[in-house]
């Protein structure tokens, strides 16, 4: 039970006299003789003595309509419908009527009345006492002062729709009724002076339940709003009793005689003055003096405070209309109570220093998030200055996400008070809003502290409950030398390289960072080795190749026993080996292993391993003495040379480097490099290996002949036999001219002619016979030339006479008609016209006329270039480009064609030649 003398009292209304717009600022008057009252739907419906029904707007404005002959008593408007109920008299004596009015409906300027009917329970009339209408329209109650209840139940505004029942019969007056509506189910509040009960409508027995055995007075009962479940409030002179329709909830302590209870948006409102009431069956005595002075109090339950009091004279009713409460009074003076805003309600708060309040107050209210936590910063700084750190640290907690933590972090910067900057940053976290520096000084907070078990429960929560960075939580931790804590970290939260550099760097744990590197995906481990190979490979050698063997052919992450035995095996993952070789740096031994296992397993590996260990395999034969292991070596180094893996140039320079004569010969050869070969044997004065070259590749290249004889005329040892071989093998094949060969060996100071008499005396024998050969030819050209001048002198001089009896082409007989050719030969008709390309021209001759023809354009267009390459030479300013460019055009190739001997005309002899020329070929004759 609430004590209200502890209640705190507040002004949080401001208290305003209605004027009256049209009497120049004067007090507005109610009507005279208001016996009822009620509010909704945007106006407050008055009913009077005289049975007229007032209806005042917002803008003060009043109208009326004459509802009953003698008098209104009772008056109900609707909230969720514009209808209103009232009771009244339209007789003398005890004869209620209750009527329900539509007022949207008009009937001759006033609302329309759709239901009239009397209120009589029973038989014997008494008088209505309240009034209640559910929303739904579908129930209607009045209470009696016999103590009886009478339930509409139906279509309340019309007669056929519904039906009149007896709810409730007893001796004690009824002092108030309220409808409850909790989903399908309805229940009706009924309140005597003596019990309080409920009945359930929903169901057909209309079944009870009494709640208490203490009533009201009459008009000091309510409903609350659903917001506060709908409870029906009980205002005894004692105390104030809240209930369910099953029970009776909390009571309030509040003393006084009670007048009138209202309740409205989680106020209640209490009409009270300080004689104690007379005794519950004095019913009516509740009438007052008209000088008697009543007190208004507005509480607040949800908060525990009240919210405003003030006494009136003689109050009328409370109404709730347009946002603001009105007080009748009945000197027909109407007062306003306005609320203040929750700002300015706030800060009279605040100026008291009572947070707590105005926390319950926001809420209540709904104040949004921003509101909220301004209340709670400055309740946290006003704990904070009182020196309750604790406190203030707990409401600083709850503006997390509103506002600005360096705001409560720079308070609680002082070691005395770590502990509660501890705090803070954990809830800050808890609600994933730290940043990386939130998490570095929380874990600061702890290992100054020396606090292992929170910071263990911090790091160790489950991923779900993970709410700061954790790659700074493993740098604070590493740094302030909790490595365990930060390898776990790491492990759990998959930072490898944070894992990786922990366990290298600070705990020197090699086998147990190589062990972990086995576990990761593909991927990550060739990334982790090529960052950390090297120190790992320094450290523990053989495990380190071992990994890395398995990182270059197939790689799956070493897993549990139960994870090895599945049957669904990822892709083949295989790293490039090439790029592992720099890790092997300084281990020569586990290089070569792993190279010589990457080429077993993969013949095709890059052409770096077999690079690499080509370098170490020389390295090897170099540095070894025994003659038959040095053996045993040189076969394994010409083994990679001949797979065809390595690259060439770094191979040959490797061979070079090492002085390795049979790789680089191979290479030499391989490369198709034959001066290379021959050089090299030079370089070495191996006079029979540059012979043999010359044999074995001067097919190839003919200038290998030419380079043996240069480099033995050159040498100062008698080198007869060789430059004698070599002179042989020039001059059958003849690759140089004789006085090249006698200048080239000119050089050679032990050479004497006898070494190249041979030589000269073969060369001048062909010569001779070639000399006698080419004098031979000419003859017999000049023998032919002069047959060709005689005949063509007949045939211009003499007839030709054809003999030829059978066709050149079919070689049958001739017959007329016939072609003769000049040159002899004749043909039927029509085969000259079936196989000849052209009838001017004989077919047998054709081809070797075209070749001579041929050959006298090409030399009538060379006489044409002629004049124009020697204009182009003289005009240019680079005569050997301008000749270049016709060497490249074949104007200066060789060709040979039958002229005139030398002494002719040359005018006389061209014309004679083209004469000779088309009779030869041109001519036809007809038969």
């Amino acid at each position: 039970m609430a004590a209200f003398l502890q209640w705190r009292r507040f002004v949080f209304f401001d208290k305003e006299t209605v004027k009256d717009p049209s009497e120049n600022g004067k007090n507005f008057q109610l009507p005279v003789g208001i016996a009822a009252c009620d509010s909704g739907r945007g106006h407050i419906v008055l009913g009077d003595m005289d049975g007229q029904i007032w209806f005042l707007t917002r803008s003060l404005q009043l109208s009326s309509f004459q509802a009953y002959k003698l008098r209104v008593t009772h008056l109900y408007q609707l909230k969720q419908h514009n209808i209103l109920v009232s009771v009244g008299q339209d007789e003398p004596g005890i004869n209620p009527l209750v009527k329900v009015w539509n007022l949207d409906k008009k009937d001759s300027g006033s609302p329309l009345c759709t239901r009239i009917f009397p209120a009589i329970p029973g038989n014997k009339p008494t008088e209505v006492s309240c009034l209640s209408v559910h929303e739904n329209l579908n129930f209607m109650a009045i209470g009696f002062t016999d103590g009886s209840v009478v339930l509409t139940k139906g279509d309340i505004t019309r007669d056929r729709h519904s039906k009149t029942l007896s709810l409730h019969e007893g001796n004690c007056p009824i002092t108030g009724l309220a409808f409850r509506q909790a989903g399908k189910v309805t229940h009706l509040f009924v309140a005597t002076l003596e019990k309080v009960q409920c009945y359930t409508l929903s169901v057909k027995e209309y079944p009870r339940i009494e709640l208490d055995t203490h009533g009201c007075a009459l008009r000091c009962s309510a409903l609350t709003d659903p917001s506060q479940d709908s409870q029906f409030i009980v205002a005894g002179d004692d105390c104030v009793y809240l209930y369910q329709p099953d029970e009776r909830g909390p009571c309030f302590a509040f003393d006084g005689h009670k007048l009138l209870t209202h309740w409205h948006r989680g106020y209640l409102l209490l009409i009270t003055h300080n004689n104690k009431s007379p005794s519950k069956s004095e019913f009516g005595s509740r009438q007052t003096s008209p000088t008697e002075k009543h007190i208004l109090t507005i509480y607040d339950l949800d908060n525990k405070f009240i919210a405003y009091s003030a006494a009136f004279d003689d109050v009328i009713d409370v109404l709730a209309e347009w946002g603001s409460f009105y007080v009748l009074t009945r000197d027909r003076t109407l007062y306003m109570l306005q609320e203040k805003d929750t700002q300015t309600k706030l800060e009279m708060l605040f100026k008291k220093n009572l947070f707590v309040m105005a926390i319950n107050l926001a809420k209540s209210q709904h104040l949004d998030n921003d509101g909220l936590s301004e209340i709670f910063r400055q309740y946290g700084d006003h704990l904070y200055v009182k020196g309750d750190h604790d406190g203030a640290i707990q409401q600083y907690i709850r503006t997390i996400g509103k506002l600005e933590p360096s705001y409560v972090i720079r308070k609680f910067l002082d070691a005395q008070r770590i502990h509660n900057l501890t705090a803070y940053l954990q809830a800050l976290h808890r609600q994933s809003l730290a940043n990386a520096d939130h998490t570095t000084l929380l874990l600061n907070c702890y290992t100054k502290l020396k606090d292992s078990s929170k910071l263990e429960e911090f790091i160790k929560s489950n991923e779900s409950e993970v709410h700061f960075d954790v790659e700074i939580a493993i740098k604070v931790l590493r740094q302030a030398g909790y490595h365990s804590h930060a390898v776990f970290l790491a492990e759990k939260h998959m930072h490898h390289e944070w894992y990786l550099k922990i366990q290298l760097e600070d705990l020197k744990n090699y086998q147990e960072a190589l062990r972990y590197i086995g576990r990761l995906p593909f991927d990550q481990a060739e990334s982790n080795m090529k960052r950390y190979g090297k120190i790992l490979m320094h450290h523990v050698p053989e495990s380190s190749t071992i990994l890395l063997k398995r990182l270059c052919t197939d790689y799956q992450p070493n897993k549990d026993s139960t994870d090895r035995d599945s049957l669904d095996r990822p892709a083949e993952n295989k790293a490039n080996p090439e790029e592992f070789i720099p890790v092997f740096a300084n281990n020569p031994r586990e290089l070569r292993a792993f190279l010589e296992h990457m080429i077993e397993v993969d013949p095709f590996s890059p052409e770096g391993v077999y690079d690499t260990l080509l370098e170490l395999r020389l390295q090897d034969w170099a540095h070894e003495q025994d003659p038959g292991k040095k053996k045993v070596l040189q076969e394994a180094a010409l083994s990679l040379l001949r797979s065809d893996h390595t690259v060439f140039d770094k191979a040959l320079v490797l061979c070079q480097m090492h002085n390795f004569k049979e790789g680089v010969l191979y290479l030499y050869e391989k490369g198709k490099l034959y001066q290379q070969i021959m050089h090299y044997h030079m370089q070495n004065e191996e006079y029979g290996k540059v012979v043999e070259a010359c044999k074995r590749y001067g097919d190839s290249e003919v200038c290998l002949w030419e380079q043996a004889l240069g480099y033995f005329a050159r040498k100062e040892e008698n080198c007869k036999a060789y430059i004698s071989e070599v002179l042989q093998h020039i001059d059958e094949n003849n690759l140089m001219p004789p006085l090249l060969v006698v200048q080239t060996l000119a050089h050679n100071s032990t050479a004497s002619l006898s070494v190249i008499k041979d030589y000269l005396i073969n060369k001048l024998e062909r010569e001779t016979q070639q000399i006698e050969e080419d004098e031979r030819k000419i003859r017999q050209y000049r023998e032919e030339t002069a047959h060709l001048r005689t005949e063509i002198q007949e045939l211009k001089t003499c007839a030709k006479i054809f003999q030829k009896t059978k066709c050149s082409m079919c070689n049958s007989p001739l017959e007329l008609p016939s072609v003769h050719f000049l040159c002899g030969h004749s043909f039927h008709q029509h085969c000259l016209e079936s196989f000849a390309e052209s009838e001017a021209e004989c077919p047998t001759c054709t081809p070797e006329n075209r070749k001579v023809m041929d050959m006298l354009r090409a030399q009538d267009q060379k006489r044409d270039l002629h004049d124009h390459f020697h204009r182009q030479l003289k005009c240019s300013n680079d005569g050997f480009s301008v000749i270049a460019d016709y060497f490249g055009r074949g104007v200066f190739n060789k060709l040979t064609l039958i002229t005139d001997p030398p002494g002719g005309k040359s005018g006389a002899g061209n014309l004679e030649a083209e004469f000779n020329r088309d009779l030869l070929i041109n001519t036809k004759r007809n038969v």
